[in-house]
């Protein structure tokens, strides 16, 4: 793991200890793909990581007076799914969001570490290229700014320097009058999972007449890829149906795909036809967004930003991780090397939260770090210095149980009980986002925690009627 980790408190900050540590040294916001990575023992020769979570600002959403959207470094796939600016003027984008994950993870994950991670698979690059996104990387030389499609050189490679930090992404927004956009999943289950294929699209029309189209494809090439030969074609035409099938035969050529684990070459060929017909026809209807709520859930009240630090605070060794647990401070001389599920573990003793997969997918781990669920197998222990946590441990209130945890026991809604207290997390985290939710919120709520047991009816059930009693 990590040998030093700086929680910086300014940019200037992480920029110097970023151009001090070199090719040693990360960047950590969510930290999704990377705690996992340096977990697995991936990432080889990575000795420091700077913490910008508690910088100011950086998780801003605005729109400026050029018309441009800007998100910050520290904006999350919940920051865009949250966001009624981006529902109205960057639909792709915020249903892409959407599709990263579980609550748990989009709660920390950051659009910026997706396209740093650079896979051809990941969600939200390929809307961003459709929006004809760029990126402002900075470092202590200076910044400059990158269009998206010149910043990936390969499948997780980029122009990005050692001592260079993503700070900004920006691209025009939308004109709900005259353009219309649309990002599309094809994946082998609901939730968490990898794209087989996705695409995003986004046409500019006058009346009914399309005068510009852009389309992107990912997980069919090692790269993103516009599929230029799409939208010269569409462009001056009307989307009739010999238009859309001719398009979606032209999407099928321009795919370079792979076999792997979730299809053949064959199969991501094929349904790149079928989902772009789907695209422009819900397109050329005005259905783009019939599927996609205004309201969805967060996990993640408010969106409340983490506790800003007085002072920057970093950990070699024995320096002590203060932080309050369920409402009593604690402090750690040891354990700044772990992840933060092995420090309330191992060094705090509270063992009601899980090690289920120790990769972000079963929930089993879920805590609440500064009011969101978040996955704590993903989560540096040193994060924790001057936040607030709650465990299961913590729900039950002055020896009352919480609404959730009584509910699951009259409803039986436990076999085996070890996914348990990721259950009760998040239904009790969206109990306080949303007291009465609706069966599809619950749904929503749980996609991030896995149970091989219970079929999730007893679960579901125990949530409504918690829902019910609160």
């Amino acid at each position: 793991m990590w040998h030093t980790y700086l929680n910086a408190t300014s940019l200037d900050e992480a920029l110097a200890a970023l151009a001090e540590g070199g090719a040693a040294a990360r960047i950590v916001a969510g930290g999704t793909d990377l705690i996992l990575e340096l977990e697995r023992g991936v990432r080889k020769g990575i000795t420091t990581l700077i913490d910008i979570t508690r910088i100011p600002g950086l998780d801003e959403i605005r729109l400026t007076e050029d018309g441009r959207i800007h998100m910050g470094a520290l904006v999350t796939h919940n920051h865009v799914v949250g966001s009624k600016l981006m529902h109205a003027r960057a639909l792709p984008l915020l249903q892409a969001c959407r599709e990263v994950g579980a609550p748990q993870i989009r709660n920390r994950g950051t659009v910026a570490g997706n396209l740093i991670t650079a896979s051809p698979a990941n969600d939200s690059i390929t809307p961003l290229m459709a929006l004809d996104a760029s990126v402002t990387l900075r470092s202590v030389r200076g910044e400059r700014d990158v269009p998206l499609n010149e910043f990936f050189t390969g499948v997780r490679k980029t122009v990005m320097q050692p001592d260079e930090m993503l700070a900004d992404i920006h691209f025009p927004a939308l004109d709900p009058a005259t353009q219309r956009g649309m990002f599309y999943k094809l994946a082998l289950r609901r939730a968490q999972a990898i794209s087989v294929i996705h695409l995003a699209m986004v046409l500019t029309l006058e009346a009914d007449t399309v005068t510009d189209a852009r389309l992107t494809l990912g997980a069919v090439a090692p790269t993103i890829i516009h599929a230029t030969a799409v939208e010269e074609f569409l462009s001056g035409k009307k989307l009739t149906d010999a238009v859309i099938a001719e398009a979606a035969e032209l999407a099928g050529a321009a795919a370079q795909p792979i076999d792997d684990l979730r299809g053949s070459a064959a199969y991501r060929s094929h349904m790149l036809k079928v989902c772009t017909a789907r695209v422009l026809q819900a397109l050329a209807e005005g259905r783009q967004a019939a599927h996609t709520p205004e309201d969805t859930v967060l996990l993640w009240p408010g969106l409340t930003p983490a506790p800003a630090l007085t002072k920057a605070a970093r950990f070699e060794g024995a320096e002590p991780i203060q932080t309050t647990i369920n409402g009593k401070v604690h402090t750690f001389t040891s354990g700044h090397e772990k992840t933060l599920l092995r420090l309330l573990r191992e060094e705090a003793l509270l063992t009601g939260t899980k090690e289920g997969c120790a990769e972000g997918e079963c929930g089993a781990c879920t805590v609440f770090l500064d009011g969101a669920a978040v996955m704590a197998c993903l989560v540096p222990a040193p994060r924790a210095h001057g936040a607030t946590i709650t465990t299961v441990e913590g729900l039950a209130q002055n020896g009352n149980l919480h609404p959730v945890q009584q509910a699951f026991i009259e409803d039986g809604a436990v076999q085996c009980g070890y996914c348990t207290p990721g259950f009760l997390m998040s239904a009790a985290m969206l109990l306080k986002e949303r007291p009465h939710p609706a069966r599809e919120d619950i749904q929503t709520a749980i996609t991030g925690n896995l149970c091989r047991c219970t079929g999730y009816y007893k679960i579901l059930e125990a949530i409504e009627h918690a829902a019910q009693k609160s």
